[in-house]
Parts: structure tokens; sequence; C-alpha cells
């Protein structure tokens, strides 16, 4: 679904209403008359909503390959997620004889490359997203509304690690020795927002609204993996062998955090039966994975479309 041509139309059919009522202006009373017959007075309007989501950075650093135990606690290097993958697993080095599929991958000799706490990921940072989502509104009055809201995202973590290599022959760059790889990570989350809503103004088409209310996030580590050259290594499965040198059971944290949301954004009604919402949604909220999760500034921009009952 592509969003810029959603917003693209919702801004082109705002700018023509805009039109067409600098054409047609009424007096205010009848404007009014106007505003108080087409808007739903009182009851259920159910909605449809597609936006971005910008997520905090704070807590991308889960995805930098260290995980957690079965306690939730974060993992030690030795027992971190990539130490344990990459060296013990793939590398060759969880028992004598084992193939280190690392440098068939680099395409360099048998355990002539190095990895180490130095070359963790540090720069772990999340994507823009989109969200989707069912939103029902409950019309007190032709101004006042309440509002149940439940959106989801799936959101993308990117950054990079390092493995060091052999000197290539005729080259005197140390640089040439450190590759770049890519670590990644996959977080879902759904929001429940309870809150109210008011429309500003009279105009029988177009008018500002502002919200707000609780706002409660369940968020889930979904995946984290790396990516060396065509080597897809899933770092949340573990191999559980006695000859390897493993480690403890690999915990995806999940939990739920509560906070406060608030919106505003332009109402447009098309008819009685049908309502757009343009809007900005920033929350204030605790994502609770993690170690030490605490309240941050999360935004959102996207678009409702109700239908009214």
């Amino acid at each position: 679904m592509n969003l810029s041509k959603i917003f693209n139309t919702a801004i082109l059919v705002l700018s023509l209403t805009w039109s067409i009522n600098g054409v047609s202006q009424e007096t205010e009373d009848n404007n009014n008359e106007t505003f108080q017959e087409i808007t739903p007075k009182k009851g259920l309007r159910l909605g449809l909503y597609v936006g971005s989501y910008f997520a905090n950075q704070y807590t991308a650093s889960i995805y930098d390959g260290y995980g957690f135990d079965i306690d939730g606690n974060k993992n030690t290097w030795d027992n971190s997620l990539m130490n344990q993958k990459i060296n013990m697993e793939y590398g060759g080095y969880g028992f004598a004889g084992q193939p280190d599929l690392i440098a068939q991958e680099l395409k360099i000799d048998y355990h002539t490359w190095t990895f180490n706490s130095s070359d963790m990921p540090l720069n772990m940072r999340y994507s823009p997203s989109f969200s989707v989502g069912l939103n029902c509104i409950y019309s007190v009055d032709v101004k006042n509304a309440i509002l149940l809201n439940v959106n989801l995202a799936k959101l993308n973590i990117g950054g990079n690690f390092t493995i060091i290599t052999p000197q290539q022959s005729g080259s005197s760059q140390i640089n040439d020795r450190i590759k770049t790889f890519a670590i990644k990570g996959v977080e879902q989350r759904m929001m429940f927002q309870f809150g109210y809503q008011r429309i500003l103004g009279d105009n029988e088409k177009v008018n500002f609204f502002v919200e707000g209310g609780l706002h409660v996030t369940v968020t889930k580590f979904d995946k984290n993996e790396i990516l060396i050259n065509n080597l897809k290594i899933d770092l949340t499965t573990y191999y559980n062998q006695v000859a390897y040198s493993s480690a403890l059971l690999v915990r995806k944290p999940i939990g739920t955090g509560l906070g406060v949301f608030a919106g505003f954004g332009t109402n447009l009604t098309i008819n009685p039966k049908f309502t757009l919402q343009l809007l900005y949604s920033p929350t204030y909220e605790r994502v609770n994975i993690g170690i030490n999760p605490r309240l941050k500034l999360q935004n959102a921009i996207g678009l409702r479309a109700y239908y009214n009952f």
C-alpha cells in the first residue's frame, strides 16, 4: 500500500472542498444548521487506519546481538547470541574438526578471521514503518466523542557489525581487514487507545479536531538475524548438542507498557455516512521490553476512514 498516494489524495480532496466552500459562501447561521444536519449527532462510527509510525530509538539496542537469558537478563559477551552463533556454531570453534562456515563464506583460510566483543554492533536503529488498525468512535453529540483504537505496527531494526580478516595480498591498508556486515531485527507492536475527541469549528465539511487519552502497548521481540555475504544466520535459534559450548536458552522478550496519547488533525465530512481524518498522533509510552524500560516519545501520522452507522 502506497501511503504517499493516500495522503496526496486526501490533500487533493481537502483542497477541492476548501475551494467549493470559498465559492459558495453561506451565512454563519446557515453553516451551523448544515453542520448539524450532515455531522453525526450521536452513534457509532467504525473506521480503518493506515499510517506511518516513527519509533523512538531507545529500545533499538536490544537487537544488538547479545540477547537475553531465560530470566530476561542481557547476556554476557561469552553467552551472547552473536558469539555463540558466529564463533561457536558457524565458525568451527565449538569442537575440534568442526567446519568453519564463516571462512568458507568469506573465501579465506580456516580460522584466519576474528570476531570479538569490539566487533559487536553499536548503531542499531528503527526504520519508519507502516501502521494499520481498526478505529472506533462513539459520538456523544455533534462535537464530542469517545475513542477506542487498535493499531498494529511491524518495525524493522538495522545496524552493522564487523569481522577482522587477513590482510589482502599486496594491500597496505589496515582498513582492508575490517569487513562490515548487516544485523537486523523485527519487532511487533499492538497499541490500544481509549480516549476523547473534540471537533473544533462549525464548518459543514472541514474542521480541525483534537484528541487524547490512555495508551497501552504490547511489544514482542520477533526476529534477530545477521547476514555475512550470502550466509543468513538466525540468532534466536539455538543448537542444543552437548558437544557445543552452548549458551543459556533464548528468551524472546514480550511486555506490556502504559502511556498516554494525543492527536490533532483535520476532520473531513464526505456525507452523513463517511468521514475522513488526517492526523498527527504523538504518544508518550513505555515500550516494556529490554533492560530499564522508560517512558519515551513516539510519533505517527496517518489517515482514518470512518463509516457512520
